[in-house]
């Protein structure tokens, strides 16, 4: 399953992920911070998404109240959970 998710209060205008049976295959982020966002991608790919949601959801990017890791989660709770 294909997942767009508009992420809300970060530097990343959309997210695309692929999930299958609860795994992730696969995450894209357009836009945001080009290597930190490769970075949570790439440790992302294989995982499960309750493994994932548990270890990103609430991390804060400086004194912003969410991340793209967070926004990560939250596409994740709302579309694959």
């Amino acid at each position: 399953m294909e997942i767009k998710f508009q992420p809300q209060g970060v530097c990343a205008k959309q997210i695309i992920i692929d999930v299958d049976n609860g795994i992730v295959n696969n995450v894209k982020f357009i836009g945001g911070c080009s290597g930190n966002t490769q970075g949570v991608a790439a440790l992302a790919k294989g995982m499960k998404v309750t493994d994932i949601v548990e270890r990103l959801q609430g991390i804060r990017c400086g004194s912003k109240p969410t991340s793209c890791p967070d926004q990560l989660a939250k596409a994740l709770i709302k579309h694959a959970m």
